[in-house]
């Protein structure tokens, strides 16, 4: 820059500061629509109707008295896993007059696990 006089020299690095600036908003901006986006699809990705189905199908087949309970709960668990990619075990329990119920439900993403008692 020793050729150009002092007016050009200032329009240079004004031109180096702005485009300078310009990619620091960029990647700013680039980096909050991906965090957004990943916020979204974790919300989205939470399988509440899932959940939701296989629980009321468990809990109707451990209260209803079904004779072979093993085969239903062999049954839940296949057809989880082959149908929603998710991992189903429950277990049941009766103390005191109340029936527990342990369900964990584990699809690679979310894990949940609940105790219900009946009423």
């Amino acid at each position: 820059m020793a050729g150009l006089n002092d007016n050009a020299q200032w329009i240079v690095l004004m031109g180096f500061l702005v485009s300078f600036s310009l990619f620091f908003i960029a990647i700013i901006l680039n980096q909050s629509v991906m965090v957004g986006q990943t916020t979204a699809e974790a919300v989205s990705e939470f399988p509440k109707y899932d959940i939701r189905g296989i629980r009321s199908v468990i809990i109707e087949s451990s209260t209803a008295g079904m004779p072979d309970s093993l085969n239903v709960q062999n049954d839940i668990h296949v057809l989880s896993l082959n149908r929603q990619n998710s991992v189903v075990n429950f277990s049941t329990t009766t103390n005191g007059g109340y029936t527990y119920i342990q369900i964990h439900y584990n699809n690679g993403v979310t894990a949940y696990n609940e105790t219900w008692r009946s009423p």
